[in-house]
């Protein structure tokens, strides 16, 4: 079997993506948003990956916006406020792709995150895999970068995200990102970090002692040159320290969530139902682009 590239993709991040992408587009042309164009996007986008030869493609979702991490944080990202026009696009998306025979993974108990970081680690252990490719820009996946091996592939910049350029935006290697978010937080799923923890002193201090609990507990014992106000962040961070695992804990991907085997990820065309999704949408040539592809 010659060697195999999986694709697994943010299918909640494609979704605004598309969203936004074609409400400028759009705009731009005077026409309206149609009601189900970021889903027909996010379609046409898969359909692209397989075209440019994609054979092992997972697509995971945020079936509900809530998962086991509200339980744990009060302030934890919900549904509220999000446009309702996507909210009811996702189970649409959702049955869309599983009808283009697309592998669909719709989290209600995780994270779509979840799902993509335990993708990749099965995958990672498959020794035909060549490479897999996790298709979103989203900070929290790189925990999951492993050398060139497990990377990130942001669509819109056309970039690969590997161990090495990790480490060059964060400061710290994969292991130690849920630690960096557990000190400086993250706004964007709703936990603050610690008060006076930035990205220059998390990633100072985690690059030398990587995880939290490996922090010395005096600041007279960090090595850690050139630090200033090392002795306000040590008291900060012990007394606060239960918290800042806390926050850890909600920073970090999941992979127990199963999402089955690579072999199960190989896209064998679409099921007779997408022509029917497709008339739904109003693309019907999609349909027939997808049937030209299957193997």
């Amino acid at each position: 079997m010659r060697p195999v590239k999986v694709h697994l993709v943010d299918g909640t991040y494609e979704l605004f993506r598309q969203h936004f992408g074609s409400a400028n587009r759009r705009g731009e042309s005077g026409r309206e948003v149609g009601e189900f164009d970021a889903t027909i996007g996010v379609l046409t986008s898969t359909l692209q990956l397989i075209e440019d030869g994609a054979t092992h493609v997972g697509v995971a979702s945020d079936h509900v916006i809530e998962s086991f991490r509200n339980d744990l944080w009060d302030g934890y990202k919900t549904s509220d406020g999000m446009l309702p026009e996507l909210l009811h696009q996702i189970p649409v998306m959702e049955d869309a792709l599983v009808a283009m025979g697309v592998t669909t993974w719709a989290m209600v108990e995780w994270e779509a995150d979840d799902a993509l970081g335990a993708a990749a680690h099965v995958a990672d252990r498959d020794g035909r895999v060549e490479q897999v490719l996790i298709v979103t820009p989203d900070k929290d996946l790189g925990q999951c970068v492993s050398g060139r091996r497990v990377v990130q592939y942001d669509r819109r910049k056309r970039e690969i995200i590997d161990e090495d350029a990790v480490r060059e935006k964060f400061g710290v290697g994969p292991e130690s990102i849920p630690d960096y978010l557990g000190l400086v937080g993250d706004t964007a799923d709703g936990f603050p970090g610690l008060p006076g923890w930035g990205a220059k002193s998390a990633s100072r201090v985690l690059d030398r002692y990587v995880h939290l609990e490996d922090v010395p507990a005096e600041a007279s014992l960090w090595e850690v040159d050139g630090l200033r106000g090392a002795a306000k962040l040590s008291k900060t961070l012990q007394e606060n320290m239960e918290l800042a695992l806390l926050f850890r804990i909600i920073a970090t991907v999941d992979r127990d969530v199963p999402v089955g085997a690579v072999d199960d990820w190989r896209w064998a065309g679409p099921t007779p139902d997408f022509v029917a999704m497709c008339d739904r949408l109003g693309v019907p040539a999609l349909a027939t682009r997808a049937a030209a592809l299957a193997p």
